[in-house]
This record gives structure tokens, sequence and C-alpha cells, in this order.
């Protein structure tokens, strides 16, 4: 099989599954409870709500701690080392647990078993995990933990499926009035610095109808906000010669839901007729999420962006023009291997004309088994770590500034629930995804998009009042 080719899972395989999952919640010695970690993104957040739904299937509650639960799954990333050592850090202290309650199943999924060699790295350090797998056989858990359960084996098994589509896949979603759809999965990029090809496979795309489909089905339940996910959500339906994105976003508007986001966004595939859609699309949220990674061309190149600093700022004038009121945000990458303390001040200048609403920041982490890790050029951690905390700085001034503009204006906000802060206050995001906390309202707000006055700032949320 092509590494690009896109294989549609059957509906003979996903009954097969269903069956497992009949044959795992009648067994003896089936786990009773689950307990669900989650790293890294977005797109593993809602495998984590598909994940959540395959084990609720097999007759399993989830349980409040991981040393209560009969089945800890650990759904992992790989993006930095920092998020791997953390994943192996967790997993590595429940081995004393297991052994005070020798029952309890643990597992490893996610991006970070997808990559080379890691399998046989579980296998042989971590005797006392008992399922691992994928990205791309994330559908196949009740088949695993049927052969844990009824075997009492370990189960391993990191096959080449990360070019799969499985769909109808039972999600138990975190909240019911915000929701996920992934419209498609893996990324052709290949960015000198970045392992999601890697692991997550090649671009593929979901049919538009199924998306559709989905969506409308969620506007009937009353949802408020679909996210749309991707890698690079851009880019969607080129290789699989669905509708272009904007033309899928315009027949997502047709569904009734008050408000559309997507994420994440390349900037060289960010075309006029996406931005066009800022002005048109009345469902589309004024925010986008544009990655620029550096401000440097040289480092830029380096990376493989496929974009200079002047082409970026085309797009950030040009989607400025569409929606004056748009917010952006962005990642940066600091200390990429041979950045000079010229190319940081061009980042810095960067950061200084658009003006981020605001900005993940992350010192640069080589991956084994991309081009970046093999560069010369290393920046040492103490210049590193100086020249993180100086961008922060200077982006923390500007989210601030943007903050205090804000304020005095009247925007929509979705009520999540009660704020964390002030049982008083509602807590909710507004179109820009800057949290706000207001008063004025009760609990039966919650799960709607209402009116409120912004009237004062915090360190980085608005206050307001309905």
């Amino acid at each position: 099989m092509m590494r690009d080719e896109i294989v549609q899972i059957d509906q003979e395989a996903l009954a097969a599954q269903k069956r497992f999952a009949a044959l795992v919640k009648d067994h003896a010695d089936k786990p009773r409870s689950y307990h669900l970690v989650t790293f890294g993104c977005q797109m593993n957040a809602h495998d984590s709500e598909t994940l959540a739904g395959l084990m609720e299937g097999m007759g399993m509650s989830q349980a409040g701690t991981r040393e209560n639960a009969d089945l800890v799954l650990f759904n992992t990333c790989c993006i930095r080392d920092n998020a791997e050592r953390k994943a192996l850090g967790n997993i590595t202290w429940l081995k004393e647990i297991k052994r005070e309650r020798p029952h309890m199943l643990i597992g490893i999924c996610g991006c970070m078993m997808q990559q080379k060699g890691m399998a046989e790295t579980v296998l042989r350090k971590y005797p006392f995990v008992d399922i691992a797998f994928g990205t791309g056989n994330l559908y196949r858990l009740p088949e695993y933990l049927y052969q844990v359960v009824d075997e009492k084996c370990r189960v391993i098994d990191i096959s080449k499926e990360e070019s799969s589509i499985a769909e109808g896949l039972p999600i138990l979603r975190e909240s019911p009035f915000k929701a996920y759809i992934n419209i498609m999965y893996g990324c052709n990029n290949f960015c000198s610095y970045c392992i999601v090809p890697y692991v997550r496979g090649r671009e593929r795309s979901r049919k538009a109808e199924d998306i559709l489909c989905e969506a409308e089905a969620l506007v009937r339940e009353g949802v408020q906000e679909i996210t749309l996910l991707g890698q690079n959500v851009n880019s969607y339906g080129k290789a699989a010669g669905e509708i272009s994105f904007p033309q899928l976003l315009r027949r997502l508007q047709a569904t009734g839901i008050p408000r559309l986001r997507f994420m994440t966004s390349h900037p060289k595939d960010l075309s006029d007729e996406l931005i066009a859609e800022y002005a048109a699309n009345t469902a589309l949220a004024p925010h986008l999420h544009l990655p620029v990674q550096s401000g440097s061309d040289r480092i830029l190149a380096a990376m493989r962006r496929g974009y200079g600093v002047e082409d970026y700022l085309d797009r950030v004038k040009a989607l400025r023009q569409a929606c004056p009121d748009i917010g952006l945000t962005t990642d940066l990458i600091v200390a990429f291997p041979g950045e000079t303390e010229s190319d940081f001040e061009e980042t810095m200048q960067l950061v200084a004309r658009v003006r981020y609403d605001s900005a993940f920041t992350f010192i640069y982490s080589p991956r084994a088994g991309t081009q970046a890790a093999g560069l010369s050029g290393r920046i040492d951690p103490v210049t590193a770590k100086a020249r993180i905390e100086r961008l922060i700085a200077l982006q923390e001034g500007i989210s601030g500034e943007i903050l205090d503009s804000l304020v005095g204006q009247r925007m929509g906000i979705l009520v999540e629930g009660i704020s964390a802060r002030r049982q008083s206050q509602l807590s909710g995001k507004c179109g820009r995804s800057i949290s706000v906390n207001f008063t004025g309202g009760d609990e039966r707000l919650i799960g709607r998009i209402v009116p409120v006055n912004i009237t004062d700032r915090g360190s980085n949320t608005l206050r307001g009042e309905y």
C-alpha cells in the first residue's frame, strides 16, 4: 500500500469490533472502570472522546482517578520531547500502583506509539503495560481488550494503518454544546522539525457527506460550536477529489451551526477564497490560529515551511481586510538550530508587527527521525531560555494591550459553566477565543451564546456583565 493511499475501514471490519465489544461487556474479567489520560493537541483530545465512547460501549464507567481505575489508557503525544518524557513518567508511576492492584490494566496509544522503535521499547522496558497501539488502529480497541481479558496476554500492535479512516465510531463528548469534527488526517508538509507526518501518515480527507451528516446531527442535539480538526485543514479535499475547504465551510454554515472554528492552518495554503469566508460566512468565528514559527526567512527556509515573512504578512493583511476584528494566534519556535541573534530579533519584530492575541512559544525540541534533528548549530540552553523569556514578555505586553482595546465592546459569549474563580460568575469564550468571566446571569445560560458587555480585563481574560 502506498503511504498516501486512503483506506476506508469497511463495515465488516467495524461490525467485528462491535462483536468484540459485546464479548468484553459480557466477560467475567472485564475492567469495570477506565481512566483516560490525554496528552497533546485537540486531535488527541477528540481521539480520546472516541476511545471513551468505545470503552463506555464495553460496559465500563469513568473512574475519577487513575489509582482507582481498572483500565488506565494513556493517549500520547510526541510533538516535543517534553510531552514524551511526561507521558512515560506518568506510565512508570503506575507500575507501583499495579503491584498493589494486579488486576489493573495499563494501555498506551496515540502518536508516541507510532514512532519507529517505540513498540520494541515498550515490550522491553515496560513489561507492566498490557495494551499498546497506534493512531491508525484506534478502532480496534475492543479486539485488543478482549484478547487481554480472555487470553491473559499482552497486546502490542503498531500496525501501519495510519492511512485508514474509520467512520461511525461511538463518541463520548466532553461538552454537550461544543464538539470537534475531524475533517482530515495526516500531513504532507514534512517541516524539518516535525514528527507528525511520520506518526499520523499522509493527508487524507473524510468525505464531505460524512462530515455534513455528523454536523447536522450535532446541530439537532443543540451543539452551539463546532471546531473542525486536521493537521492542515486548508488543504482539505485536495488529494481526495472532495470539495474545497471554503466550499465545505459554506455547506456547514447551511446546517445552522451558530459558531464554527477550525485548526490548524498552514500559512502557505491559506487561499484568497478561504480568507473571503471570514467576510461572508456568518457562522465563522473571528479567530484564526496561524502558526508562523519564526520571523526569519533564513530559519523558515531551514524549517521547510514553504513561505517567507512577506508572504505571511500578506496573508495577515488580507485577513484583517476581510475581518477587521479577527483575533490571530500563533506558534513560535525559539532556538531552532543555527538561529542567530539577528534571526531572533526578526521574530520579535514580526510579533510586534502582527500583534497576536496570544502565542504558544516553545524552545526547539529535536525529534529523532526528522531532518532538523541532524542539523548543526544547536543553541545553548542559557541563550534559548533568555530568548524565549524576552519573546514571552513582548507577547504578554501585546496581549494586555489587545485586552484593553476590547473593553467597552459587546460580545457574544458561549457560556461554558460557572467561573473557576468566582462561584457568582459565569465563564465562556468570545468569538476571538478569549475567556470571559461575567456577572448578571445564572446557570440557565450555560450552553447558550449570549451578549455580554465587556467592562474590564484580567491578566489574560476579559470581564463583563450580562
